[in-house]
């Protein structure tokens, strides 16, 4: 059975893993997609500290490997490199799963850059970056696609159409909110209902919600307004509560317990996709699992 098939027949809640990044730099690794060249054996264990919790869905260790977020930090990774490694090492813990199926999602971001006229990003660089990346990605051997942590709807468009250009697998589109004021709104000022509406017409197969500055029960009003606009499944995967800095160090402060309270709350208005997103743990996953009894 492939994912959009299981997503299609699933008749209870899909869960998706949790925080990565956070979870490399607990563990003495670096942050960010170069890990799965430098610290191959952390990246695979923390796939597999999820699993253990009972995931159904992997992300890959890949959030910003594109060509222009790669060069705006000057990390001098090879792109095809670290997404197929990304997209192995999903796969590898993916494949060792014992009593349960398991899919991988790619995972992909915003470039860094804003696109014209607000910055020098054209749209044909965009779609040719993140169809670069996605081919990586698919030729790594995952299921889907999921392209999150976007405030700009129109790269998301652009994203989107660059994943159904390279393969006919499901693609995730979730993005990042800033406020509920006014119907929830992202960075740039689209509201939840509208990014729905638009997700859903740019081809998405799942739409939904994930970090940024809202905490699992605010998100969990994001996700009624889009179900309100929408008939996709929908994803939400928030940070463990609302982002704290101190000097130059973030913060995620939310027990566990208070995270699934908020998650049992996002399931009740219309999420079908559950997992975490940064400063979530796999103790975050599995009291979420415990509390809404899967």
């Amino acid at each position: 059975m492939d994912l959009k098939e299981y997503i299609a027949k699933a008749d209870k809640p899909l869960i998706i893993d949790g925080g990565m990044g956070t979870q490399l730099d607990a563990r003495g690794a670096f942050m960010g997609g170069q890990a799965c060249l430098s610290y191959p054996e952390t990246v695979l264990a923390v796939h597999q500290d999820y699993l253990a919790q009972g995931v159904n869905l992997l992300i890959t260790n890949t959030l910003t490997m594109n060509r222009y977020f790669i060069e705006l930090d000057d990390e001098g990774i090879d792109i095809a490199e670290v997404n197929l490694a990304g997209a192995r090492l999903a796969r590898q813990a993916a494949d060792g799963a014992e009593n349960q199926p398991v899919f991988v999602l790619g995972d992909m971001s915003a470039t860094g850059k804003m696109l014209e006229p607000l910055g020098d990003l054209t749209e044909e660089m965009a779609l040719e970056a993140y169809k670069e990346q996605a081919g990586f990605l698919a030729e790594g051997g995952v299921d889907g696609f999921i392209i999150e942590t976007m405030f700009s709807i129109e790269e998301m468009e652009l994203a989107i159409q660059a994943c159904k250009e390279v393969a006919d697998i499901p693609v995730f589109a979730s993005m990042t909110f800033e406020t509920l004021k006014s119907g929830g709104r992202t960075m740039m000022g689209n509201t939840a209902e509208e990014c729905a509406r638009r997700l859903e017409a740019a081809g998405a197969d799942v739409v939904g919600a994930n970090c940024g500055s809202l905490s699992p029960l605010e998100l969990a009003e994001i996700v009624k307004s889009m179900a309100a606009a929408t008939s996709l499944p929908i994803i939400v995967q928030p940070n463990a509560g609302k982002p704290r800095l101190e000097g130059t160090t973030t913060y995620f402060d939310l027990p566990p317990d208070e995270f699934a309270e908020g998650m049992a709350l996002c399931l009740a208005n219309g999420a079908s996709i559950i997992g975490g997103c940064c400063g979530t743990t796999p103790a975050h996953i599995k009291t979420m699992l415990d509390d809404i009894g899967k």
